[in-house]
């Protein structure tokens, strides 16, 4: 999870094998924000359902099979590249890139050692 700049507030390490949206409850409890962007991974029907409760703003490209499509605000759909970039940061780090932390403890450490890196430049 990333702030309206792109920078790191929250992260959930999961098993490569499991889908993205297992890790998005615990990462949203607890905290406010106003709009929720992601891409289509993220379209689901638990996630929709708790942003309309929370009255977020919803910012997510709909997969073709949904019913009733969302409508979502294009121009701020275009600010998910921020995210992406973070990602695309972060992966400049070798340790990172090539996995070289074999432990969640210090596979984490190494996430935030990273985004001070990035945070600071």
């Amino acid at each position: 999870m990333t702030d309206a700049l792109g920078n790191l507030v929250r992260f959930r390490l999961l098993p490569g094998q499991r889908y993205d949206t297992v890790g998005v409850a615990p990462l949203i409890e607890d905290i406010a924000f106003d709009a929720i962007l992601a891409d289509k991974a993220f379209d689901v029907n638990w996630i929709i359902e708790e942003m309309n409760e929370r009255g977020t703003q919803i910012v997510i490209s709909q997969r073709p099979q949904r019913k009733h499509p969302l409508d979502i605000d294009g121009e701020m759909y275009k600010w998910r590249h921020l995210i992406e970039n973070f990602f695309a940061k972060i992966k400049e780090f070798k340790a990172i890139a090539m996995r070289c932390e074999k432990t969640d403890r210090n596979f984490s450490a190494m996430i935030y050692a990273c985004a001070a890196v990035i945070n600071s430049r």
